[in-house]
């Protein structure tokens, strides 16, 4: 795949350029056998990665899509509460004015840049949940990515919520997790289900057999090396020879995108192009995890027509919008929410921008969601009602992830999400 040609700012706060400047390969091999530590790409930049899980055959249920807006996006910006007049108070030069935003509803409004997501909206397969947290909230990018990753606050494990996922759906296929856009999984991955890395699906190639292009004969040479070898070393030469059969008969069969879709040339909207591709290519895709940067926006957010967050938004809703399109027919196996590791405070800093806050926004789009609703419970802009300056987390953002996994996938959550509380918010439809 290929990054967004957009240059990265660097405007970021230190910990966030010093996040994005690590590789995932370095933090992995520091983490050693535990895992324990979150991967961070693209933090100060508009770079993506994307890690896709495919369930075994037989798998009836929807593809989850998980969108991670890394750097901690203003989800005030977003989904706006033009209803709460302690959100222009707190921004005199950044609010973005009521008259502009996408009505939703008498309290909020969307970002005008996310005007393509507005027929889907209306359409009823877009809703939002605003208001959302963790149970443990922090301002550190590091530490608020690792536990989002983790998803199990005050346990003691060490997996990410994505492998223990695709453990709880059985015997892991072929393709049972896969990353793409990436030479090492996220720590939502980590974990003892095996997984693949690929650049893309093009480009996933054996290195030695980039020129010759013999696949056949690479694979009866490796299946002779290791026959009879143990299980350890076997399997994982298996999945990959089977997961280069796969994508090389996609790759000869080029894609173009369905009904009109126009993705950008962005990281965000090529990878979401693959995406597409992969959930219609029939290899049983499950779960998919985008990660696309540039949100930490501490200095110079813009206006609502022009700006760092009006040219981010712009890219998204586009990426999205086509996303959508793309699908056609498999919108109603799709479900796609939007993630972010915090939001942002509520009151703007003397450099026109927004520092490190908690409370944030999810979207959620699909066929099979409850949409033209924002829901959670809003708690209010007023003084007496933030935490320490930041719009309070009413939500856990892991009862959005259960219930799409239990509503959409079929997926039981106990074990995914160990120690959640058992409420819903009644935002998916059973498949």
């Amino acid at each position: 795949m290929t990054s967004s040609t957009t240059e990265p700012r660097q405007c970021g706060c230190p910990e966030g350029l010093r996040a994005a400047s690590v590789s995932r390969r370095s933090l992995l091999a520091a983490a050693g056998a535990l895992g324990a530590v979150a991967t961070i790409p693209g933090l100060a930049g508009p770079d993506f990665a994307t890690s896709l899980a495919f369930a075994g055959t037989g798998y009836t249920g929807d593809t989850l899509v998980v969108l991670s807006l890394r750097g901690g996006c203003d989800g005030l910006s977003l989904v706006v509460p033009v209803g709460d007049p302690a959100y222009y108070a707190a921004r005199p030069n950044i609010a973005i004015p009521a008259s502009r935003t996408l009505g939703l509803n008498s309290m909020f409004g969307l970002h005008p840049a996310l005007k393509p997501l507005k027929p889907i909206w209306d359409a009823g397969h877009l809703a939002a949940v605003h208001a959302v947290g963790q149970q443990t909230p922090t301002r550190s990018h590091f530490s608020a990515m690792e536990q989002m990753e983790n998803a199990a606050p005050g346990s003691h494990l060490r997996t990410g919520w994505l492998d223990r996922m695709v453990g709880a759906s059985g015997q892991p296929g072929t393709f049972s997790a896969v990353t793409v856009g990436s030479s090492a999984a996220p720590s939502s991955l980590m974990g003892p289900n095996p997984k693949i890395s690929m650049r893309s699906v093009d480009e996933f190639k054996l290195s030695a057999d980039r020129n010759s292009g013999d696949l056949a004969k690479w694979t009866k040479m490796l299946t002779t090396l290791y026959k009879g070898s143990p299980a350890v070393l076997s399997t994982p030469m298996t999945a990959t020879v089977r997961a280069l059969s796969a994508t090389s008969k996609l790759t000869a069969a080029g894609y173009k995108p369905a009904n009109g879709a126009q993705y950008p040339t962005s990281g965000a909207g090529q990878a979401l192009r693959d995406v597409a591709r992969l959930i219609k290519s029939g290899l049983g895709l499950r779960a998919a995890t985008i990660d696309v940067g540039d949100w930490d926006m501490h200095v110079g957010v813009g206006r609502s027509d022009k700006g760092w967050m009006f040219e981010r938004l712009t890219d998204l809703g586009q990426a999205l919008a086509a996303f959508w399109a793309d699908l056609g027919s498999y919108q109603t196996r799709v479900s796609l929410v939007t993630l972010s590791e915090f939001g942002r405070r509520l009151a703007e800093n003397a450099s026109g921008g927004l520092d490190h806050g908690l409370g944030n926004v999810s979207l959620i789009m699909g066929g099979g969601i409850n949409g033209r609703r924002v829901y959670g419970r809003w708690p209010g802009l007023g003084q007496s009602e933030l935490v320490a300056g930041d719009l309070a987390g009413t939500t856990d953002y892991r009862t959005i992830l259960a219930e799409l996994l239990e509503k959409r996938t079929g997926v039981a959550t106990a074990t995914v999400f160990p120690g959640l509380a058992s409420h819903r918010l009644g935002l998916a439809r059973m498949t």
